[in-house]
């Protein structure tokens, strides 16, 4: 049919009917949801969103395709293959793509995206392609000036007409507008994609430097800070959790666990709350790279990504661990260790600030980021579609995750023990929580206006030498008590440092 000469007014039409039925389902069942269906009001709200979503489409597409053919059949080809895969994601990991979404998207290495492929994947991207040939293959009939003006007035009136005679739903709509934006294709990502560059643009100008610090004694002291990835607070048997995911670490004496939430459910945003003094949309000099220049030794492993940028001389990512890391489980994030020790007491400094910044529960390959040994909970999820494996594949593949960072927590702790010259602490924080299946939600990412409590409630976990420092009594921490803390162990003296954000007496 779209191989002859069709008028543009059908022509896109039949394009906004295509891209309604094959991309609208998450939208409209979002809707169907969250509203009462069987009133009035509610089959008046679907009714009015299907017209709107039908002639709002429509109305875009025939500009661009009046104003360039070629154009139009470029955008409509890649609005309709990244269509298909922004459904994959929503219908499998459910997932909104919002800004910060983008933000993931556009932080994911190949290592990470490599993750997510599957047949089901490969299928939606050649529904996509396949509708995109019909798209390139299209004669299209364009229409006198004169007649384009006329109908582009009488859509837009019509759809003016149609906002307004739903003036009743509008709060209804403004209370969903997050999601319902998110669920819109192709708007969801071209429109957050336009404004995570606006802001990351602003957010990209030059850093705002703190004012300098001051060391207050040359006592030996060492922080390490291990940066949890998507580690959930209700998993860790600390907790409370029934299954003993922290056999070590509820052995170990001088370890303390706190309630915390993040300020986030994405890890770009996390890790800037758990390094940043404050929490800001400003680029504030983040805690790295203030006590460098500072004069504290300070030394960032990553198996990782998605940090702010960090400005020290020690910054190590696992290719440069690897060499000097012996054994098969190097592959993993153990090789955050490898050497750690002797890097530490190789430096002439007196304060030393040591970050790791791990990957171990990161999704959807739970089972790939532990050695084999550390299988404890059986069977696991093997499948990138986590919708695909019960609840209980699930979680334990997930459990054995935090096995795994117990048993990495518990070999910084050893390092630690052996250097006795120093007073030393350990500080674990996750940078978010994760879901497993709760409310048919997967991993994490959801912004936090209606996150559930699994994508932010975090644990944070502190170790410190015999004798070193004690603890505050605190019932909940945020993520922005790291900054103030490790100022306040390794006595450093600042003019921004905030005694009520410290964890330490």
């Amino acid at each position: 049919m779209l191989k002859s000469n069709l008028k543009l007014t059908h022509f896109v039409l039949l394009v906004s009917l295509v891209n309604f039925l094959f991309f609208h389902y998450p939208f409209f069942n979002y809707v169907v949801n969250n509203i009462d269906y069987k009133s009035f009001n509610g089959i008046l709200i679907i009714i009015s969103l299907i017209i709107l979503m039908l002639i709002l489409n429509a109305f875009v597409f025939f500009l661009i395709f009046q104003l360039s053919s070629r154009l139009g059949k470029v955008l409509l080809t890649v609005f309709f293959t990244i269509n298909a895969i922004a459904v994959y994601f929503i219908n499998t990991y459910g997932v909104i793509i919002d800004e910060s979404m983008i933000g993931n998207v556009l932080n994911t290495n190949y290592e990470e995206s490599s993750n997510f492929f599957s047949i089901k994947l490969l299928l939606y991207i050649l529904l996509g392609i396949l509708l995109s040939t019909y798209v390139i293959k299209a004669k299209i009939n364009k229409m006198p000036l004169k007649r384009f003006l006329s109908i582009s007035g009488l859509s837009l009136a019509f759809i003016v007409v149609l906002v307004f005679a739903n003036a009743s739903n509008w709060l209804w709509i403004d209370k969903n507008s997050k999601q319902l934006g998110g669920l819109a294709m192709p708007w969801s990502y071209s429109v957050n994609l336009s404004r995570f560059y606006i802001h990351q643009s602003d957010a990209n100008k030059k850093e705002i430097l703190l004012p300098d610090a001051k060391i207050k004694d040359n006592k030996k002291s060492v922080v390490v800070l291990v940066i949890g990835e998507s580690a959930r607070k209700q998993n860790f048997s600390l907790y409370g959790y029934s299954k003993n995911t922290n056999p070590l670490l509820s052995k170990t004496s001088n370890l303390f666990h706190f309630d915390a939430t993040s300020c986030a459910t994405y890890t770009t945003a996390g890790l800037k709350c758990i390094l940043e003094h404050t929490s800001s949309n400003e680029l504030y000099e983040i805690l790295p790279n203030y006590l460098y220049r500072n004069n504290v030794e300070v030394v960032w492993r990553t198996t990782n990504w998605g940090e702010p940028p960090i400005h020290i001389k020690n910054y190590q990512t696992k290719n440069d661990l690897m060499p000097d890391c012996k054994g098969d489980d190097c592959k993993y994030d153990e090789v955050l260790l490898s050497g750690l020790k002797e890097q530490i007491l190789s430096s002439d400094k007196d304060k030393i600030l040591i970050v790791l910044h791990t990957s171990t529960s990161h999704g959807p390959s739970y089972s790939k980021k532990y050695p084999p040994q550390f299988e404890t909970f059986k069977p696991v999820c093997n499948s990138v579609e986590l919708g695909n494996c019960s609840q209980e594949e699930l979680i334990n593949a997930y459990d054995n995750t935090i096995i795994y960072t117990d048993y990495i927590l518990n070999g910084v702790i050893q390092n630690l023990k052996e250097l006795k010259e120093f007073n030393s602490t350990m500080i674990f924080v996750s940078d978010h929580g994760e879901s497993l299946g709760e409310k048919n939600l997967y991993m994490h990412g959801i912004p936090m206006s209606f996150a559930p409590k699994e994508q932010y409630e975090i644990p944070f976990i502190v170790w410190m030498s015999d004798n070193s420092r004690k603890l505050k009594t605190k019932q909940t921490l945020s993520q922005n008590h790291v900054f103030h803390s490790v100022l306040s162990f390794l006595a450093i003296e600042s003019p921004i440092y905030k005694e009520e954000m410290n964890i330490f007496k």
